[in-house]
């Protein structure tokens, strides 16, 4: 196996994963429809159609009997996504009532009073597009097409309890972070005639995306009551604004638990998932998209029951049922909860909660990928720039592999010094491939050449590569992240296609440095990937080009300068 065979191997090896990635985004995957607009808003108020059923298994202490699995919680049919259609985009899912407003310094909220629900949520700090830096992404939004809300609710068998189709009562609908507070508490409540009351707080803290929900439900009946806190994610698929369909990033839910840290359900398997005990002890359950998510977070010494659901395959369903709370009479208990929704921030996520910076997702190398933005990061918090930070890591990368390198451009070296007997062995047997492979053997044995030394020391690299491409393509840090001239936005391709063209040629010249194929076939192929790498690359993000152009830049400069040293102390 020779270095040329190798080379060809690896490029076309990365052409057909990421053409399979976007081609399984696309195709493989069962689509659902994509609600765009109807043209009118249904008037048929919500059912209790998304709600969790009350015939939860029975509630009970760790260790008491319980099944070990259990379907997804049985919910009725609910007020389904109306047909789409052209030019609207605002109709709601959901009933509203009023709208109560709150400016955090990282976060611009609306609940609405009908089920206290977080209906919509812009990210401060994270501009839905370049051109607009005023204008935060849009990460919760309660109408289509990118229809996706947090709910939570009380579900009782016994007495009355408010879900996210109750109205709430509210003094305020305007809240603002001062500049001498830290949190922002806000107030919603519900009562019934019989006597029960409870109170839904919100609290926003400074510079968090971390939501605490709490429920202080008071019994002033004349019974006990019982019930359980539910919480859950509401969204239809939408990808995200502007996302290249040649990058594959997964889009769906997450559920950690004590039995699966990271379990990822898509949106086909929500109508059908199983959970893997009836209630498991902390975790947390999330919708991902590619630099943003939303997470569940319960008390981590709580049981839950966690669930999905599909409604009519356009809107998809995550979330969890706390374990049943008695309220004795003239009694009073707390529900606690708490939200994160934000950017994929590993060091916010770490704070949060366990394995929720699993959500950045790097593959089967995360244990390598992991070090590597760590590395990433440091070097950003010195230069103060991505694009920099990236090339500097490249060269430290290339630094700590520089001897395995080394190894294998000596070797290319020593097959292109040896190229002339080589060719002439190949035209001497011609067809002939035993003769020919024998008197390779021989010329390879009698100079002491290793065909295999230069192939192994790139095979050991190859892991580090992915990953580093994994924590290019995942880090937000990189979206709208500025380099120099008009890199804006190292997480976009280069809109002039300036970096891909140098990647091409830089390529090319790597290619030269190299032994020639002694197959024709191989030849034509060597000669037209620069090209074809150049048209495909000129769609990727401006992050990975830069990457691969600093990468082949460094690998032409050892390259040259081992084979001018193998030269100087290998005279002809």
């Amino acid at each position: 196996m020779d270095n040329q065979k190798l080379i060809l191997f690896l490029a076309l090896s990365l052409v057909v994963m990421l053409i399979f990635q976007a081609w399984e985004e696309q195709f493989a995957k069962p689509q659902a429809p994509v609600a765009q607009s109807p043209i009118t808003a249904p008037t048929t108020p919500p059912t209790s159609s998304d709600l969790p059923s009350s015939g939860l298994p029975n509630s009970g202490l760790p260790g008491s009997s319980l099944p070990n699995t259990v379907s997804s919680i049985d919910m009725p049919s609910d007020l389904p996504v109306p047909k789409a259609a052209q030019g609207v985009e605002d109709i709601k899912l959901t009933k509203t009532g009023k709208r109560i407003y709150i400016q955090s310094d990282v976060l611009t909220v609306e609940i609405d009073t009908v089920g206290g629900d977080l209906r919509k949520i812009d990210l401060v700090k994270y501009p839905a597009t370049v051109n607009k830096p005023d204008v935060g992404f849009t990460i919760l939004n309660d109408t289509l097409p990118r229809y996706f809300v947090a709910q939570t609710g009380l579900i009782s068998k016994n007495g009355a309890a408010p879900d996210h189709h109750t109205l709430y009562d509210v003094q305020q609908t305007n809240y603002k972070l001062d500049a001498g507070s830290d949190k922002i508490n806000v107030i919603l409540n519900w009562s019934d005639p019989k006597g029960m009351s409870v109170s839904k707080i919100y609290t926003f803290h400074r510079d968090s995306y971390v939501i605490d929900v709490d429920y202080v439900v008071k019994n002033n009946s004349e019974s006990a009551w019982k019930g359980s806190l539910y919480r859950q994610l509401q969204r239809t698929k939408v990808s995200e604004i502007g996302q290249s369909s040649l990058i594959y990033t997964y889009m769906g839910g997450v559920i950690s638990t004590s039995v699966n840290p990271y379990e990822k359900i898509d949106f086909s398997e929500m109508s059908d998932w199983r959970s893997q005990e009836s209630y498991m002890q902390g975790g947390w359950a999330a919708m991902l998209q590619h630099y943003f998510l939303a997470a569940l977070i319960p008390a981590q010494d709580e049981l839950n029951h966690f669930y999905t659901k599909s409604i009519e395959d356009t809107r998809y369903i995550i979330g969890m049922t706390s374990q049943e709370k008695i309220v004795g009479v003239d009694e009073e208990i707390q529900f606690t909860s708490q939200f994160y929704v934000g950017p994929k921030d590993q060091n916010r996520m770490e704070k949060a909660v366990n394995n929720l910076d699993r959500t950045v997702d790097y593959g089967i190398f995360w244990v390598i990928a992991k070090p590597i933005f760590i590395t990433l990061d440091y070097i950003h918090g010195v230069l103060g720039n991505w694009g920099w930070s990236i090339i500097v890591l490249t060269f430290l990368i290339k630094l700590v592999f520089y001897k395995l390198s080394e190894a294998s451009y000596k070797s290319m070296a020593r097959m292109r010094r040896f190229q002339p007997k080589i060719t002439d062995i190949r035209e001497r047997y011609g067809s002939d491939k035993q003769r020919m492979s024998q008197a390779l053997m021989g010329l390879y044995k009698k100079e002491k050449i290793n065909p295999l030394r230069g192939c192994l020391p790139m095979l050991v690299q190859i892991p580090v590569f992915i990953s580093l491409y994994w924590v290019l393509l995942e880090s937000v840090e990189l979206r709208q992240a500025d380099f120099i001239f008009w890199f804006n936005d190292l997480s976009t391709k280069d809109p002039f296609y300036v970096l891909p063209v140098i990647m091409g040629v830089t390529m090319y010249i790597q290619q030269k440095l190299n032994p020639a194929p002694m197959d024709p076939v191989q030849q034509k192929v060597m000669m037209a990937l620069p090209f074809i790498f150049t048209a495909f690359f000129a769609f990727f993000p401006s992050g990975l080009v830069l990457y691969w152009i600093a990468n082949n830049l460094l690998t032409i400069a050892q390259q040259w300068y081992v084979l001018r040293q193998y030269e100087k102390s290998n005279p002809a």
